[in-house]
């Protein structure tokens, strides 16, 4: 739907403050994909969702449990890591499908891993490291309505004064 943005990221800060954005417009039902080199900056991205949503727990990084769940009052949000797969087949034997419903939202680190299997994403989230210097680069493909608008929330909180 929409051809891709791209913003700067000068710090963790600012990957966190571009979560807390994309929570704004989050829905049951949608699917973001983070992708990016290990370090990237995914799971800071994914702490500024859950602190935009009211989580005040402890974020940490799905890679060793796979799945991290929060039951949040207004949505269910699993959030994903399937860097540690190494067959797509295991998406299966876990029973990660069930996890994709319309009441609840996903975050799905490495979706690489497990593309013939993982629903179609709202949004697609990007984190490289910046050429030349410190901080990341974000790049945002929406291909629904409504991961269109999340791209459009975090792209005002990053260029609002």
């Amino acid at each position: 739907m929409t051809p891709g943005l791209r913003l700067d990221l000068p710090d963790a800060a600012a990957t966190e403050r571009a979560g807390r954005a994309l929570a704004r417009g989050l829905a049951g039902g949608m699917v973001v994909t983070l992708s990016g080199d290990l370090g990237a900056g995914k799971t800071t991205f994914a702490r500024g969702v859950l602190r935009g949503l009211g989580w005040e727990g402890a974020v940490k990084s799905p890679s060793y449990t796979l799945l991290e769940h929060y039951p949040l009052s207004s949505i269910y949000l699993y959030h994903f890591d399937f860097y540690r797969f190494a067959d797509p087949q295991e998406w299966e034997t876990v029973g990660a499908a069930e996890c994709f419903t319309p009441g609840s939202v996903a975050l799905v680190e490495w979706p690489e891993k497990v593309a013939e299997h993982l629903p179609a994403a709202d949004l697609a989230v990007r984190l490289a490291p910046a050429t030349g210097g410190d901080g990341r680069t974000l790049e945002l493909v929406a291909t629904t309505t409504a991961g269109e608008r999340c791209a459009s929330d975090i792209q005002e909180a990053l260029t609002a004064p």
